[in-house]
């Protein structure tokens, strides 16, 4: 696992840039694995003003709310097209749909998509306690795209987003934690003081379940950026 430490998320930002644009120019990006969230945000700001072209690309995003329309201002899929998709066109994006009232039946073709589509670099945050997509802690390390129920901590950690805690979603369409390992590179950022300790169980302490991102150990192309506070307990 390949640790970069910087000073700030747009430092981080512009070193994950330099990676994707890196891959993307080899011809090693033809599916793009994305993240929602504010910390990638900063990134796909960067994504968006650059020469990238992503008309050859395809993007498969990690989850989605459940019970939420595409085109609700809080679902991810709206979050995307105003954060990098509208700015930058892709051959074909790839998210769950929220609105199918049968989870089981989403999940199902939503894996079917990530096993036609092997993802070459996956973008990562991770949560407070250590989640990676919605995989809460608990979560088999062999899990794979499936109707996962969120924990408190991640729906008042959302809550910001809503008019209201109640209007958060409970539940939601989640790549599941073995599906995120089939990706050739992976690349997760975090940022802030209260990341620090997952940071710190997801990198030093042994692989368990009670850290879904502490899965990450099992792969073999692994690279984490960081600023010092969220790296501030690592002692390796």
């Amino acid at each position: 696992m390949k640790k970069i430490i910087v000073k700030d998320n747009l430092e981080g930002a512009k070193a994950g840039f330099e990676i994707i644009k890196n891959e993307l120019e080899q011809g090693n990006l033809n599916v793009f694995g994305l993240a929602t969230g504010s910390t990638p945000e900063t990134l796909y700001a960067l994504l968006r003003e650059s020469d990238l072209d992503f008309s050859n690309t395809v993007s498969i995003n990690l989850d989605e709310y459940k019970g939420l329309e595409p085109t609700h201002e809080q679902s991810y899929n709206y979050f995307m097209k105003e954060k990098l998709f509208d700015a930058k066109p892709f051959k074909k994006n790839y998210l769950p749909n929220g609105a199918n009232p049968d989870g089981e039946e989403e999940s199902a073709k939503y894996e079917a998509i990530i096993q036609e589509n092997p993802i070459d670099l996956q973008i990562l945050g991770i949560g407070t306690n250590g989640h990676i997509g919605f995989n809460e802690p608990g979560s088999s390390f062999d899990s794979i795209t499936r109707e996962v129920d969120l924990v408190e901590a991640t729906i008042e950690a959302n809550a910001r987003f809503f008019e209201s805690k109640d209007e958060v979603p409970k539940t939601a369409i989640s790549m599941g934690i073995g599906s995120i390992l089939k990706a050739n590179k992976i690349l997760l950022f975090a940022y802030g003081e209260n990341k620090a300790d997952a940071i710190y169980n997801m990198v030093e302490k042994t692989p368990s379940t009670d850290c879904p991102a502490s899965a990450l150990q099992n792969h073999p192309d692994v690279t984490i950026i960081i600023d010092e506070a969220a790296a501030s307990k690592l002692t390796k």
